[in-house]
């Protein structure tokens, strides 16, 4: 794993007593963390909580333990992604890189449109002041691309970072759901077309005039 992060060029540093981790943090935080469950000394659920009385930064939870109140135990103690074992590296390096995307991208940095508007903590979009009834997916669907008008994101970009329940999905289930957030947005938008296709490349979003 650490051989794939640095060909990504990340710098990384393991630790391997579970005791050693919340100081180290403290003296030296990192851009982010993986952070295994099962460690000698203190497990990773313990870290987490921890490190989530001083700080933000982003945790990626790896373990062999695939237990669904694990899964949301982990969540619930603040960490933003959980992998389980076995994994690919590469699906590791795309998924640290899409946690990486999302905590940089703050809300004062996404696009003012007088039209359109994304309210993240109430999960809702609104057009021209009146609210869009999306589902849960369409909407972080809408809120990836709503971040950064013009730029296209590939199927695999949007699966990797929409479905973080990690079920298998395939092209068509996102053509599927980007068909109805289309026509939910067109009809407060009176036709007016806000997500295009990019033929062979994906999907992005142009604010309407």
């Amino acid at each position: 794993m650490r051989d794939y992060l640095l060909a990504s060029a990340y710098s990384v540093e393991i630790l391997y007593e579970g005791s050693q981790v919340v100081e180290r943090v403290r003296q030296k935080p990192p851009t982010l963390m993986l952070l295994d469950l099962m460690l000698p000394g203190k497990d990773g659920l313990e870290i987490c909580k921890e490190v989530r009385q001083f700080s933000d930064l982003p945790i990626m939870m790896v373990t062999a333990k695939i237990e669904e109140i694990d899964r949301l135990l982990g969540l619930e103690l603040g960490a933003d992604d959980y992998i389980c074992k076995p994994y690919s590296p590469r699906e590791v390096v795309a998924r640290v890189k899409a946690v990486l995307r999302r905590v940089h991208t703050a809300p004062d940095q996404q696009p003012a449109t007088e039209r359109l508007k994304v309210d993240l903590p109430a999960l809702k979009v609104t057009v021209d002041g009146q609210d869009c009834d999306l589902t849960l997916v369409e909407f972080q669907l809408f809120s990836l691309l709503y971040k950064e008008p013009g730029r296209i994101y590939s199927r695999d970009q949007i699966m990797s970072q929409v479905y973080n329940d990690y079920r298998v999905v395939s092209d068509r289930t996102i053509d599927s759901h980007v068909k109805k957030l289309r026509k939910k947005l067109q009809v407060l938008l009176n036709d007016t077309e806000v997500i295009y296709s990019v033929y062979g490349a994906g999907y992005k979003f142009e604010p309407p005039a």
